[in-house]
């Protein structure tokens, strides 16, 4: 069986959809703000639904103009044109994009095909196993389906096979311009929540090297502080696995109140694991902060450990360990964005954002990174100006060379959305001049190349120039070659989003 069609035959259901039942799930940009489980999205605005109106009233307009069929001009790369150019009339102009690039379709198409070979590193990477279950996550799911999916669509997407290996590799690495990834974990109190284990994460760094001829994808391994045993599983995963990174959870587990919740400047607890991090050499810890429920205060015991507050001791205790914040601690955007944009506008601020931006300057520490799954991309849906914002001030405080990327994929579909608003985006020039911020500069410009691929690359030591000491060949391996042909019959991404919305019937209630 070709990788091609491994990968392909899991999207046949989407792609078959009638226009109109569709017309939503086509935007190139989701709509409103999507949730991966651990947060409350919010909700969908008025500016939000006449950004989408507007859209999809100019989309049917151009789709006629170029002899395609809304859906396919929504999923071409003009699509994104026209979306981030309506999105610039609404929000203010944060993205390069314009209505002469949207109209031209070879002119879009001309300037996907210079950047496709862009080096793009994703440091969060999900799936979830095949027998995975999780009743609580499989309701959030299902609500999820009933938005975006049509009925008769909905069975087996219900079942998590969006999430699965399978499709997982076809929309991060088929339907975006995604190089390689850092596939990671989540820990649960109840083993039969993990959606991938330390073993599954290694198993599925191995399956890649045979599917793709070459590395395309590493594992890390999750290390649970305070749990039996989790010194020596630690000391197995070096021994047995040889994980490119570690990766933590301060709340313990995130989709219930843990009984393990710990703090990254525990001496007593934390230095042990510090110690063998160093003497592995495996000396990168990423760790899991904001993204809370809207009743955090008040549901979830553990909530504190989520903030950054214990992050500067520790990374000035062990300078030889890389922290790398996922989600640079990003307390979630709850309520309405305009408050939020209005609060950081007035005041300089963004919850917990600024927090750990102030560490390397107030600790003196030069081994702290911010990452970028889900706060970009829900600043992005839910105010350019805000994710703007957020990355002024992340630069500003941590250096353009502290900014990894991550997308928090394959939880909210394909990551081509989320790489083509970094692309284009730009700090606006009034917002750069109040807060001394840093010009992003356009799409390949030396800021971006930092955050996308070469910040990373330094952390681990590669040679961005010649990976083959790792056993990468992105020009010549099975998954190149596949690719160039799924692109050949002309393939396109299903501008499928599988978070899910806001909704006064869904429970965010930690258990």
């Amino acid at each position: 069986m070709s990788l091609w069609i491994r990968t392909e035959k899991y999207h046949l259901g989407l792609q078959e959809r009638d226009e109109s039942a569709e017309a939503e799930a086509s935007l190139p940009v989701p709509s409103q703000v999507l949730s991966n489980g651990e947060f409350n999205p919010s909700p969908e605005n008025d500016i939000q639904r006449k950004v989408k109106s507007h859209i999809l009233s100019e989309a049917t307009e151009l789709a006629k103009k170029n002899n395609v069929s809304r859906r396919a001009f929504l999923r071409s790369a003009a699509g994104f044109a026209l979306s981030f150019s309506v999105m610039n009339e609404h929000y203010g102009n944060v993205f390069g994009a314009s209505r002469a690039e949207a109209a031209d379709v070879a002119m879009a198409e001309e300037r996907a095909a210079a950047l496709r070979d862009q080096f793009i590193i994703d440091d969060q990477l999900h799936f979830v196993y095949e027998g995975f279950s999780f009743e609580g996550l499989k309701a959030l799911r299902k609500y999820g389906m009933e938005k975006w999916v049509p009925e008769k669509f909905r069975d087996k997407q219900t079942e998590f096979e969006q999430l699965q290996f399978a499709n997982f590799l076809k929309e991060v690495y088929f339907d975006s311009d995604t190089k390689l990834g850092i596939l990671s974990g989540a820990p649960a109190d109840d083993a039969a929540n993990w959606f991938l284990t330390n073993k599954e994460m290694h198993r599925a760094q191995t399956l890649m090297d045979d599917l793709c001829g070459s590395r395309r994808m590493w594992s890390q391994a999750i290390v649970r502080p305070g749990t039996p045993g989790w010194l020596d599983e630690m000391d197995r995963c070096v021994a047995e696995q040889k994980p490119i990174s570690w990766k933590g959870y301060t709340v313990g587990d995130p989709l219930s109140n843990s009984d393990f919740p710990y703090r990254l400047d525990d001496e007593k607890l934390m230095y042990p694991a510090y110690e063998k991090m160093v003497k592995s050499g495996i000396k990168t810890f990423c760790i899991h902060k904001g993204l809370l429920p809207n009743d955090y205060a008040d549901n979830f015991h553990a909530w504190k450990h989520a903030m950054v507050d214990d992050v500067g001791k520790a990374a000035k205790d062990w300078p030889g360990i890389n922290f790398i914040i996922f989600h640079s601690g990003l307390k979630p955007l709850n309520d309405y964005p305009q408050d939020h944009l209005d609060k950081f506008k007035k005041t300089g601020r963004i919850d917990w954002v600024s927090d750990l931006a102030e560490i390397p300057a107030k600790y003196g520490v030069t081994n702290v990174y911010a990452e970028l799954g889900s706060c970009f991309a829900n600043c992005v849906i839910s105010h350019p100006q805000h994710a703007a914002g957020l990355l002024g001030t992340l630069i500003k405080g941590m250096g353009e060379d502290h900014l990894i990327w991550g997308t928090d994929s394959v939880w909210y579909g394909s990551p081509q959305w989320q790489i083509e608003a970094f692309r284009r985006m730009e700090i606006p020039e009034e917002m750069r001049e109040t807060f001394a911020f840093k010009a992003l500069g356009g799409d390949d410009s030396d800021v971006k190349r930092k955050i996308f691929g070469l910040n990373i690359c330094k952390i681990h030591g590669f040679d961005p120039n010649d990976l083959s000491k790792q056993g990468v060949n992105l020009k010549e391996d099975k998954l190149q070659k596949a690719k160039e042909a799924y692109l050949k019959e002309g393939a396109d991404r299903t501008n499928a989003f599988y978070g899910f919305v806001d909704d006064k019937d869904i429970s965010f209630k930690r258990t």
